[in-house]
């Protein structure tokens, strides 16, 4: 959960993880929308010449961010701090009310970094994929606590998934940045024959998991064996044809149904 200050002060947002994980590209593309000014952890070191990232050095930048950031932040803005922060020690001299962690990479090019970065304790969102507009949807949403609603506009996805597999999931994402909620209708397949062995309580399970930080625009819901779609006169919606990359398209249900019997994870 966010952890707010209860005043007129601004908020401070940090955006952190490893080098390369995408930091500077999410800062950038979200500072504006949260009506923030923006600090970056190498802009201010070059200000203050400080290349120092010794103990003592990573000490200090974690203090001046902290300074520089409660001097916007006492004047009413928010504050967008992108940094390593690599240790306890950094989070404890540099306070937030929203913490951002980019999980985007197992190891950056600078093997110092590797060492010593440990994976945060707290955090309000941790981010796995490097699509700044996508992401940028999900902090809004959660910092201005959406909750799914009937009335708003809604996507539909209809299919068996069977398995949910990330090629579903890439074609969620791109509905999500038409700025819509997805209605994720499960056809109700389950049990009829080999090609359909998981019931729907198993795969509304396996797709809210897996898309738990946009759970304030999905909903899951189980749906006859739907086989064909007619309409006798204009309708009132719009029927989309999305071309995800091949290499989400070439992944296939039944592949993973065999490899899946082949490791005994599947009668």
């Amino acid at each position: 959960m966010s952890r707010y200050k209860k005043n007129s002060e601004g908020k401070v947002f940090l955006i952190m993880g490893l080098p390369g994980s995408g930091k500077t590209t999410l800062a950038k593309c979200i500072y504006k929308d949260l009506n923030a000014q923006w600090l970056n952890a190498d802009k201010v070191r070059k200000k203050y010449n400080d290349w120092d990232f010794s103990s003592k050095g990573r000490i200090r930048q974690s203090k001046r961010l902290n300074k520089l950031s409660k001097t916007i932040t006492t004047r009413g803005r928010n504050v967008v701090v992108d940094f390593v922060c690599p240790t306890p020690q950094s989070f404890k001299h540099f306070k937030s009310d929203f913490i951002v962690w980019m999980d985007t990479i197992k190891k950056s090019r600078f093997s110092y970094f590797n060492k010593i970065f440990k994976k945060p304790k707290r955090f309000d969102l941790r981010i796995t994929s490097l699509d700044s507009d996508l992401w940028k949807i999900v902090i809004k949403d959660k910092l201005n606590k959406v909750r799914w609603n009937d009335k708003n506009p809604t996507a539909q996805m209809l299919g068996r998934y069977q398995p949910w597999h990330e090629g579903h999931r890439k074609l969620f994402e791109i509905i999500i940045k038409k700025n819509l909620q997805v209605n994720i209708q499960v056809k109700n397949t389950g049990g009829t024959d080999k090609n359909n062995p998981f019931q729907f309580k198993k795969i509304k399970e396996e797709i809210l998991k897996d898309l738990i930080d946009f759970k304030s625009r999905t909903k899951v819901t189980i749906a006859p064996n739907i086989t064909n779609i007619f309409t006798g006169r204009k309708v009132g919606y719009k029927i989309d044809k999305i071309l995800t990359p091949k290499k989400y398209r070439d992944i296939s249900a039944s592949n993973i149904r065999k490899s899946l019997r082949k490791s005994g994870k599947l009668k």
